[in-house]
């Protein structure tokens, strides 16, 4: 991995990089569930509700962004659950594979105590073999399947539901 990436919690200047990262990855089938692509302004609430135990996190390589990964709340508004957060992730087709969403969720997962959480969950599209073998390697366990919940086309696609505790 690449000792030039640094990882810093995101501000509001690095939306565009973070919609633009996204916007490729709406665009290939099976890396998330969002059909339609956004705008800048359209994921500034989304954004703005990412804060203190809910942070964004950018990799940043020669001042550019690379990958990015959320931290936000699971199943909100429910108080038992609340140490529990979802992970998502994403990483610039021009820079994959050199680690990066290694780097941000490693980042993510040795920051778990300051963020007052407990455990960490990834719902990852069965379809999706790259993020399904990053959270192995990662020690994220597969905790649950949610068979033919979303259609691409009228192609059913399962949710898996990813758990990762610290030891």
């Amino acid at each position: 991995m690449p000792s030039t990436i640094q990882i810093r919690t995101a501000q509001e200047k690095d939306l565009p990089a973070i919609v633009a990262i996204h916007n490729q990855a709406i665009l290939r089938p099976y890396t998330n569930a969002y059909t339609e692509l956004f705008k800048p302004e359209d994921r500034l609430a989304w954004f703005e509700q990412h804060s203190g135990n809910c942070p964004i996190f950018v990799a940043i390589e020669e001042d550019e962004v690379t990958g990015w990964l959320s931290v936000g709340p699971y199943r909100s508004g429910r108080a038992a659950l609340s140490h529990t957060k979802e992970v998502s992730y994403y990483v610039h087709e021009a820079h994959q594979k050199k680690g990066i969403a290694t780097l941000l969720l490693h980042h993510a997962m040795n920051s778990i105590n300051e963020l007052d959480t407990k455990v960490y969950i990834a719902v990852v599209l069965d379809k999706n073999i790259p993020s399904i073998k990053l959270l192995e390697k990662n020690r994220f366990k597969l905790w649950g399947h949610l068979p033919g919940v979303a259609y691409f086309n009228d192609v059913p696609c399962g949710h898996y539901y990813f758990g990762w505790q610290p030891e």
